[in-house]
């Protein structure tokens, strides 16, 4: 099957810009401004949209998506309205929608069940912060029977062999972290980012992508001289709290006006 992440990062290559993937937590700050938010994402410039099932336990969300998707659990989110979420999105809009989600939830919801509902819903794909390709068998079998991408990290700790497995088990792209530690804005980011993405390459990546502690049109462009997306998170979440749809539209607008390529 064609994978509708890649064909958008192919897309917004041929146009000379990199993309712009943005992150949202589901259920936050109810489930139906959730799923507008997305939507205004794609109307805004965004390219790829993640959207995250809140976790009782996030342990790589800074404090900004922290009390977000707390705030969503608090509400009554539960995994299912993922499934509701994600087949309302794409019912609007033509942007690929993958879901970020830490592996617990996944397994005791069950993962064919799980991959069989985000299939129908018309998920494209799942990001798996917390499980390695070595340790994700069952997952790789279910994405295969349902098409959908599996987007596994890379750090910049990671050896050689190891990258060469995430680039082999990864179809959409390759999730490239920008530094070691949580997700949340940063002054500068990491230099290790890029030579991470010269890896990558090395070792046959078609796509990979940057996140965390992006956070402006700056560091957005930045990333996309050498990579294929910048994923942006907290920035996205913060103008959503604080100024509701109209100012995340914004602030997506002002992220996307990043993705040009310097050479243009």
């Amino acid at each position: 099957m064609t994978s509708r992440v890649s064909a958008a990062l192919d897309a917004a290559r041929a146009e000379g810009r990199g993309a712009l993937i943005g992150y949202l937590p589901i259920g936050y700050p109810d489930l139906q401004t959730s799923i507008d938010a997305a939507v205004t994402l794609a109307e805004n410039g965004v390219d790829i949209l993640e959207l995250g099932p809140p976790y009782s336990d996030p342990v790589m969300d800074g404090l900004v998506i922290q009390e977000a998707t707390q705030a969503a659990l608090a509400a009554g989110f539960r995994l299912r309205d993922t499934f509701e979420a994600v087949r309302e999105i794409t019912r609007r809009t033509s942007v690929p929608v993958l879901v970020m989600t830490y592996w617990n939830p996944i397994y005791q919801f069950g993962i064919d069940r799980f991959a069989d509902g985000l299939a129908e819903a018309g998920g494209a794909g799942l990001i798996t912060p917390d499980i390695t390709p070595d340790a994700a068998e069952e997952w790789i079998r279910a994405s295969e029977r349902t098409g959908l991408d599996r987007v596994f990290l890379a750090a910049p700790t990671s050896t050689d062999e190891r990258l060469k497995m995430i680039v082999e088990a990864s179809t959409g792209f390759v999730y490239t972290v920008s530094t070691m530690g949580i997700t949340g804005e940063r002054a500068d980011l990491d230099a290790a980012a890029r030579n991470l993405v010269s890896r990558l390459r090395e070792h046959g990546a078609a796509h990979a992508c940057v996140g965390i502690g992006i956070s402006n049109a700056d560091h957005v462009a930045g990333v996309v001289e050498y990579s294929d997306g910048a994923i942006v998170g907290t920035a996205l979440v913060r103008a959503l709290r604080d100024g509701g749809l109209e100012s995340l539209g914004e602030t997506a607008r002002a992220l996307s006006a990043g993705t040009a390529r310097a050479s243009n």
